[in-house]
This record gives structure tokens, sequence and C-alpha cells, in this order.
């Protein structure tokens, strides 16, 4: 009987019969590279189903009905089961597979291997109890669009298996639950995977679900969620995705638990590949059994094959269209690399059949519009084809983005791209595909993919406008289908074809007939090479023109992309010889008669025809690799003898001789607990994966074979799989498979695996079937580490189709019981990608309190660099939800952050969190995320200390000035000012703060946009909140001198001004009287009266002074005032109404008279419109004050919020609520002070404050505003290092004798608050001193050095630090105790005979380790000892140590296991003596990525000192590149991105290395009279030194008029005399949050600048 498939026309039609239009049909699935298959992915399309619903896809499968198929006789037989128990329980006509079938089947069967009812082979349990076992959560019944919708609701709210792990919940909290937890467990293999399982009703985590089991006419549908990878799409378009060798274990151990499963139930899989492993977002592997759509699904159950095969290709529903369309079509169902190449190179098989062919390795798809079949374009259709003429064909020899781009722009687009490419898309991308078949695809379609609004006109009307308008190839049914020119839209007109064809169905014919022409067929293999081939990589696609835009996440998993099938030019076709051959013969060369050309003709011809066929046939073995095999067929195999059969049965009864005995299945204990669990999940400490180990398995797992040849098969297939793995590349093709099983060798890829690895793949792949191990074997073999089977038993559940709050409660209930703990860091770093996502999703307030139990166990046992990779970008998309989050809240805690810092350091937290933090305080934050962050910032701001306080909280919170800061916003900002004192509010604050205000005052009064207006207006007003908060903190004199005198009063300025809004003017009158009360009446008749004087004297003769204050009548007015007992001004004469009595009252009627010379008119206007005049009540002025104050309001920024979160933290700081709410004057501002005595309060508060300002920490840092220009403020906000320009000023602001020498080198530590220096002490010993640069003095130092250090490194956060004087000194930073001690053995001390060494006694072998006395007397010996260390780099991310030498080898050293490492000896140069590494740096070391981990280096830089440098491999330590880099010495290497390195050299050139070109082509930067020393780099800023002088360039500077980089140099200028800096630069580090660099002298001293 001959097999057929729909093809996908017919498919997506019939599926919108059978479901209704709102299941959209997405694109077909289909093996073959024609458009024909059972499985198509859809989606539902529906308004009134849930967005989630609408946006997922899934896999809908057609399965023939076959009355001899066990599935569809078993479905059948449930079907008819199930009619009388839906007509008793009138239920819905459907049921869940495992609800009933289980419930009738749970006994054991009388002998293991029966007969099975609907199939004809022996298994362990009949369909009844396997299929649902495999199937459990299918849903049975009528195929409608209702039940999909169901299904796929069900599926994605997380209902299926929520019971399970509810119920591992409660075993974990140590409560009573069910059974469900316990047999899950047992799927997971605790206490151990059972090869004797019976058929439960739960499904496998690995094995992918069937939500339904659907009956449509004819059909069984089969749904299934739809992943977004397949093993293949990983392997063959993102390959790194599988990260590393632990990955690729994990992977295997989920296969492999999933085929344990299915073997245990007597079912083999058949076909396992990588197309059947399906991934899901995190790469979790689910194996798909159903996925031949022939057989219904790959069990072992014995199905009828037909003998037969398809004959001819096409459509299997009568009268399709398609049948006509491959009717002459010669594609063999094989798909075979080897035969199919052969039949196209001998003229068998036609051009497009073979490049359809070439499509299908590539992974492309019919009907996917992302990734869609490609053919090319071969004729531009100006004129009619025609073998006769060169005119009217296409080049293809270029690309079609070539030849419409031209190689000019191609060029220009190489050479000045930041990354080097050609070609930004795809060779066809979505928009050309939609748009070549705009005339068919739905409108839907169009407007997502090519336009939102429908447009008709603006598509191609004509053939040759089409091939004109795009720069992408063509598709193959442009060759075979002329509907696709005929328009289903009315306003679309068809598409035309040229003059020359009279019809679409002619134009087919006609461009099908050019393809196949010898014109195309001559040329074609150019297309290939550089569509599929070997132009698509390296020098060959820079010569083509065809280097593709790389993708910038390489680690991230794709499921489509470029997949280079060729790696070597692609043979031209045999055009000739088809000519002139007999098609039927088999040999291409014997058909060529000889007696038709003479002898010498003749000859050469057969020696071209050689050489094509050697040609043909090396390139044919070469890519054989393009048709894997991974199983065998039964013939393959060696013939088994008849007595290798007899122990196969004498297993199976010794196994099934005590069928009834449950323990033989169930070996559950039955208390099982929380302290059992975790007894699995830990690791010991002598966990060892050692190749011996391995060995010794694989002479044991003989022992433990497969059960039955099908499952052997299996095994092979795994095997081969575990190969591909390591290889990239398949092992088997059909020729090295039939020579393995002929003679037993292995492939020569095999020598290519690591050793562990290959071990396995050798024990899966024996001959002999029965010596392969079993599934269990391998998993408990050693190859598989206890790491991986923790995370597996730990995140195997989080795969469970539950509910996103029961996963992390699970999760967060499991770690918080130790379980993160107990497997070590490796498995906790490898648990965090399925565990985190858990937590940034918006949650409940319950499971906001588990989510953030999860995040503080994943930093306590992460590593350092796994906090930063894992867990920082998780917190990182919390912060920055909007609105209400408690979680949010409590990632804002002190106590949460400390946390951090501990971990990774303040730097990170700086650059990743802090900004988020402040981020929280404006644009429309919550309250409660507002409170908390204020909290926590006026909290760190002490510990930050000032520099970083104020360039990291100061400066941006004033940024964000009229941009909708909070009221707690302007808390942070008082408070952190009160908290750190007078001194900080009048040197950095103020001046910044009258800075903002005056701009903002200039800015309305100059004719700018509304815009600047209105944020100038709320800056304004923020600014004058914090200046009144402010002032409560400074004693009266302070306030007068810097808020007051010399005219300078900023409230008076904004009170003069005529066109400022009420608003602001309320602010500054009703600050302006809060900070008068503060000063007191005698300061106030001497500095702000005089200034309000002219206010009252325009106020006065205002003409609304004489016609009221507003068109309202005075009762009115009066009312209005009064409204919710405050007052509130509706225009500038109602100042008088609130000024003009405060001041009489504060300081007397008479003394007001006296300085206002319009005090008449005013107080008559008052009296007229307010009914106010002057009264004497024999009470104290200040009284009235007080009432009058307490009826004057403040502007109100926020709402007034209960719940506050910053109660519980603001004792530690002396605040006992926050002040998001109420009255921001003196009194909310000083908790627990009255206006009576606020003089006393703050003379008490100016005493304190001189008595503690004795030893001012950070006495020298200045402030800000001299180098910032407040007007930048204007629409400026964001992260504070890439958007706020640092300005230098090289101004020195303060310096420190720190060595009586040279000072050699400095490093900072993180917190930027400490650094150490390295340089000459007395006797010209090398010492090193640590610095705390908060007052500028020495806090320890170790002086273990008999040499002069040369270079320090500082051991991340582990508080070491590393010296070199020649040897490596590690010491302990905080008290200075030396801990290990480094060096080489050198060749002079060891055959040296003096007293010191002969006492020594140091040997080659014990040199790792010396104490100080030793070094001395061996390694000084010569000072030009080639054995030498010479200078240092730490990779914090692998925390090991490289060290350069004198004879240009690196060094590498574990510093925590104190023990040297490999060594890397570079080539020496042809000189007699080799150069010195005299500067080190790796990839990623300067910068960290954007998500806040630091990239794993790759790559290793050295500079030696003849002027080279060399690219060191970071995996295999061979030297990638190397070059003469420069003229001279070179003197420092930083990398501040994968790809760039800069260098400097004495040569007075300063250099920046693109490292992604072939030949490294360097900027250079010139500028330095003298050799440059040394630099740092810090963003996008470089600072170099040279002699005395500094200079300042940028990696993305562009080049002055005549091509050139310059540096300009500069002196240093001491910022307290302005005399210069004459002293000799050594060395020079950036202190980047703080804004300062630091830069030592060979006089010794340190200076900070600025």
């Amino acid at each position: 009987m001959e097999e057929k498939e729909m093809c996908f026309e017919c498919l997506e039609r019939r599926i919108k019969s059978d479901w209704s239009d709102q299941l959209l049909f997405c694109y077909g699935i289909s093996d073959s590279p024609l458009p024909f298959g059972s499985s198509a992915v859809v989606q539902f399309s529906d308004s009134n189903s849930s967005e989630q619903v609408s946006a997922s896809q899934f896999i809908l499968s057609y399965l023939p009905t076959d009355p001899h198929h066990c599935f569809s006789k078993y479905l059948n037989q449930y079907t008819m089961q199930n009619e009388e128990e839906t007509e008793v329980s009138a239920g819905t006509g459907s049921t869940n597979l495992s609800d009933s079938l289980l419930g009738e089947s749970q006994f054991l069967p009388n002998r293991m291997g029966y007969e099975c009812c609907a199939c004809n082979q022996s298994a362990k349990f009949s369909c009844l109890r396997t299929i649902p076992a495999l199937a459990p959560l299918a849903h049975v019944g009528i195929s409608s669009c209702s039940t999909f919708q169901e299904l796929a609701s069900s599926f994605l709210s997380g209902t299926l298996e929520d019971h399970i792990l509810s119920s591992l919940n409660l075993i974990i909290q140590g409560k009573a639950s069910g059974r469900d937890g316990v047999n899950y467990m047992r799927l997971l293999g605790i206490p151990s995977f059972d090869e004797a399982s019976i058929p439960g009703c739960l499904r496998h985590p690995n094995i992918a679900p069937i939500l339904g089991l659907l009956k449509t006419p004819g059909y069984i549908n089969l749904l299934l969620p739809k992943t977004p990878y397949t093993l293949e799409n990983i392997l063959h378009y993102s390959p790194n995705a599988l990260k590393s060798d632990w990955h690729m274990r994990f992977l295997m151990y989920q296969v492999l638990s999933a085929l344990t499963y299915l073997h245990g139930l007597g079912v083999h899989h058949g076909n396992l590949c990588p197309s059947n492993v399906m991934l899901t977002n995190s790469c979790w592997a689910w194996l798909r059994i159903w996925d031949n759509p022939r057989l219904g699904f790959n069990l072992c159950f014995k199905h009828r094959k037909s003998d037969t095969i398809r004959s001819r290709v096409g459509c299997s529903i009568e009268g399709c269209s398609s049948q006509g369309l491959y009717a002459d079509f010669k594609l063999s169902p094989s798909l075979d690399w080897n035969s199919q190449f052969n039949r196209w190179w001998r003229g068998e098989l036609s051009n497009f059949e073979y490049l359809l062919f070439l499509n299908n390795l590539a992974g492309r798809r019919w009907g996917d519009h992302t990734f869609h079949p490609v053919m090319p374009w071969v004729i531009d259709f100006s004129t009619k084809p025609s073998e006769d003429s060169d005119s009217g064909w296409r080049d293809l020899s270029k690309s079609k983005w070539r030849l419409a781009k031209g190689d000019e722009q191609l060029d220009f687009t190489y050479s000045t791209s930041e990354v080097p490419h050609h070609v930004s898309d795809e060779c066809l991308s979505e928009l050309a595909v939609c748009s070549y078949k705009a005339r068919r695809l739905p409108l839907s379609v169009l407007r997502m993919a090519v336009r939102s609004v429908y447009e008709p006109n603006e598509y191609p009307s004509t053939m040759q406008r089409l091939y004109q308008w795009t720069p992408d190839e063509c598709i193959p049914e442009f060759y075979c289908d002329p509907l696709i020119f005929y328009s289903q839209h009315s306003g679309m007109t068809d598409l035309a074809v040229p003059s020359w064809a009279g019809s679409p169905e002619e134009f087919i014919k006609l461009h099908r007939d050019a393809l196949e022409s010898n014109q195309v067929s001559r040329q074609i293999h150019h297309w290939i090479d550089i569509t599929f081939g070997y132009k698509m990589l390296g020098q060959a696609a820079v010569a083509a023109k065809n280097v593709m835009l790389s993708s910038s996440e390489l680690t991230k998993p794709r499921s489509i992309g470029r997949h280079q099938l060729f790696t070597q030019p692609h043979p031209a076709r045999q055009v000739a010889m088809q000519e002139t051959c007999d098609s039927t013969k088999e040999s291409a060369v014997c058909q060529y008669q000889a007696h038709e050309m003479d002898n010498e003709k003749s000859f050469l011809y057969k020696t071209v025809c050689l050489q094509d066929l050697e040609e043909a046939s090396l390139f044919s073995e070469h890519a054989r690799h393009l048709s894997p095999l991974y199983c065998h067929d039964q013939e393959n195999l060696l013939k088994q003898s008849s007595s290798l059969k007899e122990p196969q049965s004498e297993n199976l009864e010794k196994s099934a001789s005590n069928p009834h005995d449950i323990s033989n299945y169930c070996g559950f204990p039955s208390d099982v607990d929380l302290n059992y669990l975790l007894e699995h999940i830990d690791i010991q400490d002598n966990d060892s994966t050692g190749y011996q180990e391995l060995l010794l398995w694989r002479q044991k797992s003989c022992l433990s074979r497969t059960s039955s040849k099908e499952a052997a098969k299996d095994i092979f297939s795994v095997g081969c799989l575990l190969a591909e793995l390591y290889l990239k590349r398949p092992l088997f093709n059909s020729t090295s498979l039939a020579v393995y099983f002929e003679s037993g060798v292995f492939p020569g890829l095999m020598q290519e695996l690591p050793s562990h690895a290959k071990v396995l793949v050798e024990a899966c792949t024996e001959k002999d079937w029965m010596r392969r191990p079993s599934a269990k074997s391998l998993l408990e073999s050693p190859y598989f580490p206890s790491t991986v089977k923790s995370v597996y038993l730990f995140t195997a559940p989080l795969q469970l189709m539950a509910k996103d709050g029961s996963r992390l409660q699970y999760v967060a209930n499991f770690a918080k019981q130790g379980a993160l703990k107990a497997m070590g860091t490796l498995a906790a770093e490898m648990c965090a990608p399925y565990c985190l996502p858990l937590a940034s999703v918006p949650l409940s307030d319950a499971e906001a309190e588990w989510a953030y139990i999860l995040l503080k166990e994943f930093i306590k046992c992460l590593t350092p660099k796994a906090v930063k990779a894992s867990v920082l970008p998780a917190i990182q998309e919390i912060l920055q939800t909007t609105g209400y989050s408690h979680l949010k809240v409590s990632l804002l805690q002190d106590s949460f952050v400390r946390e951090i810092w501990n971990q990774i350091g303040k730097q990170a937290y700086l650059e990743t969190i802090h900004p988020l933090v402040i981020s929280n305080l404006y644009i429309s934050p919550h309250k409660s995320s507002a409170a908390a962050a204020s909290v926590l910032l006026i909290c760190s701001s002490e510990e930050l200390g000032v520099p970083i306080t104020v360039h990291q909280t100061i400066l941006p919170l004033i940024h964000c000035f009229g941009k909708g800061l909070c009221s707690d916003g302007i808390d942070v900002l008082v408070r952190i000012g009160g908290l750190l004192g007078e001194t900080f509010i009048v040197r950095q604050m103020l001046p910044l703060l009258k800075h903002v205000a005056r701009s903002c005052i200039d800015v309305s009064s100059m004719n700018k946009p509304e815009p600047v207006h209105s944020w100038s207006t709320l800056a304004l007003i923020d600014c004058l909140m914090t200046l009144d908060g402010l002032v409560s903190f400074l004693p009266r004199e302070v306030v007068a001198k810097d808020l007051i005198e010399d005219k300078s009063c900023l409230h008076v300025l904004a009170l003069m001004q005529t066109n400022l809004e009420i608003t602001v003017l309320q602010v500054a009158a009703t600050t302006l009287m809060a900070i008068c009360q503060r000063i007191g009446p005698e300061l106030t008749a001497l500095h702000v009266l005089p200034q309000l004087k002219e206010l009252f004297d325009e106020l006065a003769f205002s003409q609304e002074s004489f016609n009221g204050s507003g068109s309202l009548g005075k009762s009115l007015k009066v009312s209005k005032s009064k409204v919710n007992g405050e007052f509130q001004i509706e225009s500038r004469m109602d100042l008088v109404l609130l000024l003009y009595p405060y001041f009489s009252s504060l300081l007397g009627i008479e003394k007001l008279r006296q300085c206002c010379a319009t005090w008449l008119l005013l107080e008559q206007f008052l009296l007229r419109f307010h009914n106010w005049k002057w009264e004497y009540t024999g009470e104290s002025s200040r009284s009235g004050v007080e009432n009058l104050i307490a009826k004057v309001p403040l502007l109100s920024k926020g709402s007034i919020s209960d719940y506050s979160p910053a109660k519980l933290l603001l004792n530690g700081v002396g605040w006992s609520i926050p002040q998001s709410q109420g009255i921001r004057g003196a009194k909310n501002l000083m908790p627990q002070r009255h206006l009576a005595n606020a003089h006393q309060s703050s003379v008490q508060t100016h005493e304190t404050a001189l008595n503690h300002f004795k030893s001012e920490p950070w006495f020298w840092f200045p402030g800000p505003a001299a180098s910032w220009d407040g007007s930048d403020i204007l629409g400026r906000f964001g992260c504070p290092k890439d958007e706020f320009p640092w300005k230098i000023r090289a101004s020195v602001l303060s310096s420190v004798r720190a060595h009586q020498g040279a000072l050699r080198s400095l490093a900072v530590c993180q917190d930027e608050n400490t650094v150490v220096t390295a340089g000459i002490g007395p006797g010209f010993k090398g010492t090193v001193q640590k610095w705390d640069l908060t007052r500028i003095n020495c806090v320890s130092g170790y002086y273990g050095h008999e040499e002069v250090v040369n270079d320090i490194c500082i051991l991340s956060l582990s508080g070491r630090i590393a010296s070199c004087d020649g040897t490596i000194h590690v010491w302990n930073g905080q008290t200075g105790k030396l801990i290990s001690v480094f060096s080489e053995p050198s060749t002079d001390s060891l055959h040296l005979v003096s007293p010191l060494s002969s006492q020594s006694n140091i040997s080659a072998d014990h040199v790792d380790m010396l104490n100080s006395n030793t070094l001395s007397s061996g390694v000084l010996t010569s000072p030009f000892d080639e054995s030498l260390y010479t200078c240092m780099h730490y990779l914090e991310v692998v925390e090991k140590l490289v060290v350069g030498t004198g004879n240009g080898s690196l060094r590498f050293i574990d510093v925590s296991q104190g023990r040297k490492l490999h060594l890397w000896k570079g080539e020496f140069s042809e000189s007699a003596f080799p150069s010195l590494v005299s500067a080190i740096c790796s990839c990623g070391s300067d910068k960290e990525q954007g998500n806040g981990a630091s990239a794993s280096p790759c790559w290793v830089a050295t500079g030696l000192s003849s002027g080279q440098c060399r690219l060191f491999d970071v995996r295999s330590g061979n030297v990638i590149a190397c070059w003469r880099a420069h003229d001279g010495y070179v003197t420092k290497l930083a990398a501040p991105e994968e790809h760039l390195l800069v260098s400097s050299s004495l040569d007075r050139t300063l250099r920046i290395w693109d490292l992604r070109r072939n030949l490294p082509m360097p900027v250079t930067f010139k500028g330095h009279s003298d050799g440059v020393s040394g630099f740092s780099v810090w963003g996008q800023d470089v600072i170099s030194i040279s002699r005395n002088k500094i200079g300042l360039s940028s990696l993305t500077k562009f080049a002055d008029e005549d091509g050139q980089h310059r540096i300009i140099p500069q002196k240093l200028y001491s910022s307290d005399h302005g005399s210069r800096n004459m002293s000799v630069l050594s060395s020079i580090s950036i202190i980047p949050f703080s804004r300062l660099f630091l830069v030592g002298t060979e006089d010794g001293y340190l200076r900070i600048c600025c």
C-alpha cells in the first residue's frame, strides 16, 4: 500500500475545517525537502482567550487511523468503553487517560511479556497500561475549538501537575503528603533508577507531554506543546549554547533518565536523534516519542510495515493541485547526502530538487517565513532567457545582496563597522518572503511582518520590479507554483509576469527551465558556496564580500541561523557529461565513446573527466557528515550465535520469576522526609570522576547489559549523540558505520573525543549489542558527577506543569532547608538559571517572601562570579518593575544590600544595582519602594564615603530635579546632608543647589520652549525644598553667610521674577520664612529685609494692588484662603498677605515700616482686600510667628503612605519615620525639636560639629560645583557612568609622601576607600603600604621584600595582596602577615655553590614554595635572571594569578590553593637575549558585561620589552597572534572590551587594537614628548602619563582633519596654590565611581587628582 502525506496547503485546509478559523496554521513540519507532512505548528487566535494562550504555539499531528495499528485499535476500544461512562455521568464525552485506564489495571500481569491485545510482539505490559503511562496527561475526546482552548489554558496555567509539586512541598515541610511526591521522586532515581518499573500515572519529566488525543474523521490528532528549540537547532545554529562539558553531561543525563523509564516499561524509542530531543526555554530536555506520523509513535510494538515505498511524489488528498507540481520529481525519500549529490552531479537530479535537498539539510522549513527555503534568482527578467545569449542572466558568483548594494558600499560597510561585516541580514528575510507571497498571505500576517498599515500599492506589481526591489534571494514557489501570482485581496492586483511569458503557468515553466539550463548549471556551484558553503566564513567570505554580521550573544540558543554545510569548494555539475552520456549506465567515465574522437583528444578528455570525477568523489567524502546515522538496522548487526540468545531468555525468566512481588518494583522507603532528600542531594568531598574510575566502570558495565536488541539500538544512539555533542559533527555516516560493523574500526573522529567521553561512546557503540551497558548503568557511571545528579534532583520538579507560585514555594523551601548549601557552589550555580526566573515575575506578598528567601540563599551559596552572572540580573529585573512590589521593597533593605557587598564588592553594586535604587525615586515611583530606596541610600552613604556619595547619589538625584523626583528623593538629599554633617553640606551640597537654582531662574527669564520652562519650574521647587530641609542642620551664622549675605538670597531672587508660576512663588516664600525663623530677627533684619524692600515696593505699586488680587470679590477671596485650613496664593499680590504679616510679627511692625517705605500702601491693600490690620495683642512676636507658620502650608508633592518599611530601618541612622509626606519645614526635618528652642539646639549642634570636625574625614575632597555645569541637568538622568561626563581638571587635591624612593605601582581596592602602594623604602628595599583615603594615612604595610617591588595586585575580595619583586609574595592585607611566596627555579641558582644555597638545599622539585630567606639567596644571584617574575595580572573570574617572566613566559598560580600551575613558554626572538614580559591583561578584565557579570577570559595578552605583543588562547595556551605593536618597551596593556586591546610604550605612543580584524591595524594616539609610562581606562576615557604630564584620550574619539589622533599633554596643578607638578609620574590608577585618579611619582609621592 502506498503511503502518502498531505501537502501543507491541504493540511492547513483540513485544520481549518476540523478546528475553525480560530486555529491559525503557522507552518508545517516535515523531514522531507518537499512541503508534505502530517504535523503543523498552530496557534490559537481569539480575542476572548488570554494573551498567553494566543501567543503560545503547539504541535498538532494528524495520524491516520490504521485498524492494524495497536495505538489506533487501543484508542477505539477506549472510546467504546467510555461511551457508557459518559452517558451515565452525563459528562463531556472526554476524560483523562490516567484517570480511568490505570484505575482498571492496577494489577500486575500474570506473566511478564504476555501478548498485547493490539500488537504481535511480547512486551512487559499491555497497551492498556503502557500508553497511559507514556501520556498520562492526555485528554481523550472529539476535536473541537473549545477543547483546544481548554487544553492550552490548562497547560499554560500550570494546573495539570500542580498536585505533584504540592505533595513535594509537604514532604520538604515535614508534613503528611500523598504518594504523588514519593512516586515522582522514584522517577528521578531516588533511591535509584529502576529498570523493572511498573506503569504509573505520572509523567516522566524528560518525556514530551501529550496534551490531547482527539479524534477527527479518519485521523487521530495529537496535541503537544511546542518547544522553542531542538538539540538539532542548537548543534547547527548555536553550539556554544552548550556552554561547558558539565552542560553536555547534564543534557545526556536527562536523555538517559527518559530512556531508563522507557526501557523499564519494555518500550524502546527507535529513532533517538538530535531532532527528537526537544529543548524548552531553559534548555530542559523532552524526549519526543510520538514523532513518526506513519507509525503513530516509535514504541517497540510490532507494526505492519509496507514493503513498498512511495514511487510517486504527491499529496494524499485526491484532486489536490500539488499532485501536478511535483509529479516529475525524482527526489528519493532517502535523505542520504552522498546518493543525492552523486545523482545531481551525474545529471539524474534537477538543480531545483538538489537545492531543495540542501535547504532541508540546512534546516530551512516550508511555510516558516522566518526560515523559508531559499532559491537563487537566475535571470533579471529584462529579456527572455536564452542559452544562446548571455544577456539577462544573473551572475551567480556574487550574492544578491552584493549585486544590489555594490562592491563599493560593501567595502565601506566592512571597513567602517565596529564589527566588520558585509551582510547585515539573512540571505532571505521574513520581510522578503512575506512580500513575495503577499498575494496569498492573510492581511494579518502582512501587517505584522511587512508594515502595520496595509497599503497594497507599496508591494511590487511586476516580477522585474520585485527583482530590482529586493536585495534578498528567491523562494521555490517562483519555480513551481503559479498560484503565488494570483491575488486573493481585493485591493492588490495580481503579480504581473514578464511580457515574454503569456501566463503565470508559462512563466513558471520558463523560469524553471532557466534554473535547469546549462547556463545556470555551470555557475550554480558558486551560489551554493556563498549560501551554504565555504564562502560563508573565513577569508573566502571576505573575498566574496559575504561576511555576515555575527550574533553578539554566542551562548544564546537559536532555532534558526546560518548553517555552513560545506567547508570546501563545491564541484561544478557535469553538464557536458550529462548531454553525451547514457543516463542508464552506472559509471560516468565509461560512457564516453573514444572512437568518436581522435586518440589525443580522447585521452585529454578522459583525463579531465577523471579529474572531475576524483574531485567530486573527494567532495562527496568530505561532506558525508551531512547524512548522519544514529541507529542501525538489524541487517547491519553481526549475526549473533544461538548461544547468545539463551542468556537473554534466562534473564527474562529470572526477572519475571516473581511478578507479584511489589518489592521488585518499589524500592522506595516508607519514611521519606527532608533529611532523606538532602542526603541524596548532598555532594561528598571525595566525589571523583577520574579516568581510572571510568575504566573500572567500563569493565563492570558488561554485567548490566541491555535486556533486548531494540533497547541496545537506543544505547547505540546515545553513544552517537554523546559523541556529536563534543565533536560538533556526527560520528557515523552510512560508510563509516558499515566499515565499523564489518571491521570494528571507529571513524578517525573518535580520537578527537575527550578521554572520559570516549570511554562512554565506545561502551555504547559496542558491536556486540549484548555488551552494551543499560541506560541505568550509564546513569550510574562515574561519567556523571554528583553535581549533575544533585542538580537533576533539585530542578526536575520545576519542569512540572505547575503554577509558578508552587514552583517558587518548592525551590525556596528546599533551598532554605539547606539544599543549595549541601550540593555545593558549582551545582548551585547550575540550578540558578532554572530557579531565578521564578523570582522576577509579578508576585503576591507570600510569593515575594519565598523569592526573597531564594535570592538570599543563592547569594550565600554562589561564588562572586556566579552572583554577578546569575543573581544580579535577576535583582536588576525586579528593581526595574513598576508599581507596587513587596519583593522590591524587601530587596531595598540595607541588610540585603550588605550581603551583596560582602559577596561581590561595592564596585559591582555601584555599577549594577545602585542606579536602579535611585530610579525608584523618580518617574512616578510607588510610595513603598520609594521609602525603602530612600532609607537604603541614607544608610549606605556614610560607608560608601563622601566622593562616591557625591558622584553616585547626590549628583544623580539633583539631575532628577524637575523630572518627577518624589518627596523621598528630596529626603535622601536632606538626610544625607544631616548625617554627614555641616562641613559636607557647606562644601558639597549648598554650592550645587545654588548653582542649580540660579540656572533654573535664568532659564525662566529666557525665551525657551514650554517644556523647558516647565522643567525649570519643577526643578526650582525641588531645589528650594532641599535647601529648606538642609537649613535645619546648619548654625544660623552659616545659613546667613552661605544663603543670604551679599544680596545673594535665592529665595528673594525667585520672588522677584515676574514670569514664574504661582507654585514656585509660594514655595520660595514659605521656605524664605522658615530660613528667617531659623536665623532669627536680628540677622533677618540685617540681611533679608534690605533685599525684600525691592519686592515690597514692586508689589505696592502693582496695578493689582488697586484693583484687587483677582477677579473675584473680597469675601470670596477670604473664604478661599481658608480652604482646608490652609492658605494658597493665587496671584503675585497674595505674596503681600503671605510675607508682610509674617515679617511684621517676626521683626516688629515699627522696624518693618522703617525699612519699607511703601508700608502704608501695603497695609491699605491688606485691609481692603483681606481685612488685615496690625493689632498689638501683648503676645510675643515669636508666638505670633508660630501661629502664622502653622497656618502656612508647604507644597505637598506626594500622598501619605500608611505602610512604610522605612520605620524599621531608620532607627540605626537616627531617624524615626520617613518624610514621604507632610510639611517639609524645620519641624519635620528636626524631629522632637521645637521652634522655641531652635536657636539653642543650633548652638549645641554647632559646638558638637566643631569637635567632630577636628578629624574630619575626606577633608581634601572638593565640592563638585566648580567643574559641574548645572544647565547640563536639562533632560539628563540615568546611569552615572554612561550619562554623566567626566570632566578632568588635572588638579592635585592632596599629596602625601608614601615612600622614600620611587612609587613603582599602586592599586585601588574595590571600596575605593583604600589604596595600596609599592615603592622603594630604606636601604633600597621594596615596601608596600596600605593607605586609608578618608584621612590619607597609612594603616598597614608589608616589609618582607629584599628587592624593589615592581608590581602589586589586590586579590579580589579575599583581603589578600600579591606583590612582586622578582618573586611573588602573597600576604594578608589586614595584618601584613606573609601567607606564601612563589618563584621560578633559576638555572644559575641551581648550579651556584654558595654557603647560603648549600644550607638551604632547595631542589627544583620543591621550589614552588619558598620563604623569604631562601629567596634572597637563589633567585637574586643575577639581576637579569630570566626566571625572575616581572609583572602580574589577576584573573578574577577564575581566581588565578598570571605572572610574566624574564624570558617571555607566563606562569599561572592558584593563590587559593597555594600552588603553581602550568607554564606557557613564549617564543624566543632572534636576538641573543629573550624579551621579558612587561605587561599582561586579559579580555573582560577591565570591564564588566552589561548584566554585571565578568566574562570568562578567552585570551591573555602580553606586552614584551621588545615592543611585541602576543595573544594566548586561554584554553590551549597556544599563541593566537604575535605582532610588533611598538618600536619600544611596552609599558601597559588593558582590554576595555572583548575585542579591544590598548597598549602604551616608551616609543611615546598609545595604541588601540581591534582584535576582530585579521591583521590588527591600530588607532595610534600621539602627542607625548616622552615615553608613555602607563595609563588607566574607565569606560571610554583613557588617562595616560608621560614624565610629569598626563594626557586624556577617548576610545571613541574621532581623528582630526589630517587623520591623526592626538593627545594634548597637560601638567598637574596643585589645587591650593596653583603650582605645577614637576615630579616625574611613575604610575596611575583611576578611582572610577569617585571620579578621581591617583598618580605615583618617582620621588615617592602619592597624589590624589581630579
